[in-house]
């Protein structure tokens, strides 16, 4: 596998459900602003619709942060709509606030190293700066799911980052303290919050 993480994010253009319609979006469409793409492995199935409709529900958070959210599967457009039909009480989506790729020839999955086996796409999540280049990528086996605030906390921690120069410590949030990237920076954090 090739490391993904500083390095350019795959450009892709695809058929996508968007807002109840079918679009062609690409990499493109998306300049000057932060991307969480996310994989998930297949529509109508069980973990999958959780973090569709938990995605869903926090888009307004992620849009505020200047943030986009596009989710991927290998099923079609046609199954993409259908599955927002569905009602959310009954393993269906409902309305979704953002982009659905139908990766049907599976490019987008295996560009993004995904793909398992030519068949699904495993959970991976990949932070996109404005720049196009992938800060962070995580991939979850099928069975797990991923959350949703932690997500949120490394958008912002990233965002922090590129704007202050300075790098974030383990559980950082929003307002706490930062250091750094220095021997002087790091010893006064410790000293401030050993």
């Amino acid at each position: 596998m090739s490391r993904l993480v500083g390095n350019p994010a795959p450009y892709f253009k695809a058929s996508a459900l968007v807002n109840g319609a079918e679009k062609t979006i690409s990499l493109d469409d998306y300049k000057g602003k932060w991307k969480v793409l996310f994989f998930y492995p297949l529509d109508f199935t069980f973990v999958c619709p959780t973090e569709l409709v938990a995605y869903s529900e926090a888009a307004d958070k992620f849009k505020a942060m200047n943030c986009e959210l596009i989710a991927c599967s290998v099923d079609s457009f046609f199954s993409h709509l259908a599955w927002t039909k569905q009602p959310r009480n009954d393993g269906g989506l409902g309305e979704v606030k953002y982009p659905i790729i139908a990766d049907l020839d599976k490019k987008v999955a295996r560009d993004y190293e995904v793909l398992v086996n030519d068949g699904v796409a495993l959970r991976g999540l990949f932070i996109i700066d404005d720049n196009n280049v992938v800060q962070h990528s995580t991939i979850n086996n099928l069975s797990v799911g991923r959350n949703v605030e932690e997500t949120l906390r490394l958008v912002e921690a990233y965002q922090y980052t590129a704007k202050s120069g300075e790098v974030c410590p383990a559980n950082w949030k929003k307002g706490a303290d930062t250091m750094k990237p220095d021997t002087a920076g790091s010893k006064a954090w410790f000293k401030k919050n050993a």
